[in-house]
């Protein structure tokens, strides 16, 4: 190729989960795969709502643009439902519908960030966030991982990190790639350490709707003004099992959604509105589905957790949460990347190497619980357990 590439998207590392889907040409024909790489729910839509949009395809109008900020009635569908789940007093000019929670979270980094400014974010962060800011121009500035603390951010440790040039605090919860929950308390300190200096707390819930129990995230949304230092992302896809859909959100103050559709207008326009009539039925019909799926998917977390840390597993289990978990390799010098390479080919088990997550990680993979049935997990834990790499 002749063209010359910015530099900035050429030190950017190619798509983890397209670099390992990329080995599976090398597994073992002889071991069924299983899949504990992509955080995506293996069962489909709800009957319901695909029987809903069916007969709403004929429409021409579901063919056309819809506003900017999305359809009227399908935030007002959203607003309703964030009372039922957060208790909060949204209001529509709030809310930006998006082609997933990955452009949400543009639109909230451009809105937010010239070149050359700093966002703060734990590790381990999720791989997309730290991609995005270094295209952008943008530092990431990382919080040390301290798996004594389960993965749980210090507030201390974040504010000694803040300079002139820092335009926001970026926080995933719960976390991709530990599921660990960050505690409401917590959430509401770097709220106020935000609200102190002048800066945004971002916070993405993409799995905010697989909490154990079904427990609040927090409370910001029920404050006066929440809207002055919270930006907040989200993702239907996970919630509705519309991942291919494309159905995000970003919600922040009138005032900065209005500046966002700048961004909106030239990136995407708007979310398709077939999408927005499956989020806005979703919205108004499937709060106990999405309970159910969330016990559903308790259950497959805490049966692996068993499993897996039972006696005589050599790989530890470090920190986890409904969707995922965070397991330190045993194998001193390797590299996660290694590991998970040689799982691929001779355990047949897809997983992601912790430094995606991150610098300083190689000593880490992520699992993902979305797609494995419960009746699989016995021989994904034996898979680990017996896995003795013949070559390196």
């Amino acid at each position: 190729m002749k063209l010359t590439i910015s530099d900035q998207i050429g030190r950017v590392h190619f798509p983890p989960i397209s670099e390992v889907k990329g080995w599976l040409a090398a597994a073992r024909p002889d071991l069924p795969l299983i899949d504990l790489c992509q955080a995506v729910p293996d069962y489909p839509p709800a009957t319901a709502l695909t029987e809903h949009l069916a007969g709403l395809i004929g429409d021409p109008l579901i063919a056309r643009y819809s506003p900017d900020e999305g359809l009227p009635e399908v935030r007002e569908a959203i607003c309703a439902r964030y009372g039922r789940t957060y208790g909060a007093k949204l209001d529509p000019a709030q809310l930006c519908l998006t082609i997933g929670a990955s452009q949400a979270f543009w639109l909230a980094m451009v809105t937010l960030c010239r070149e050359g400014d700093e966002v703060i974010l734990p590790l381990p962060a999720y791989f997309d966030h730290p991609m995005a800011l270094e295209i952008l121009g943008i530092r990431p500035v990382y919080v040390p991982f301290d798996g004594a603390a389960g993965g749980l951010p210090s507030v201390s440790c974040i504010e000694s990190l803040i300079t002139s040039r820092t335009r926001a605090i970026l926080l995933v919860t719960p976390s991709n790639p530990t599921g660990v929950v960050t505690p409401p308390e917590t959430i509401h300190q770097l709220y106020a350490l935000a609200a102190r200096h002048g800066i945004a707390l971002v916070l993405d819930e993409t799995y905010c709707d697989f909490i154990a129990g079904g427990a609040r995230p927090h409370d910001l949304f029920t404050m006066s003004g929440w809207g002055d230092n919270f930006v907040h992302i989200a993702s239907f896809g996970k919630t509705y099992a519309l991942t291919g859909y494309r159905a995000g959100m970003l919600a922040a103050s009138a005032q900065f959604i209005h500046h966002a559709l700048k961004a909106q207008d030239t990136m995407a326009v708007c979310q398709p509105r077939i999408t927005q009539h499956a989020v806005g039925f979703g919205a108004e019909n499937l709060d106990g589905w999405v309970r159910q799926n969330r016990v559903m998917m308790e259950e497959r977390h805490d049966c692996f957790c068993r499993e897996f840390t039972k006696p005589g597993n050599a790989f530890e289990l470090v920190a986890s949460g409904t969707f995922f978990g965070w397991v330190r390799h045993p194998f001193a010098g390797r590299t996660g990347r290694e590991v998970a390479k040689k799982l691929v080919e001779e355990a047949g088990l897809l997983t992601l190497p912790g430094e995606v997550f991150g610098p300083g990680l190689t000593d880490y993979l992520r699992l993902a619980f979305g797609n494995i049935r419960k009746d699989f997990i016995g021989e994904a834990v034996q898979r680990f357990r017996d896995f003795q790499p013949a070559q390196w």
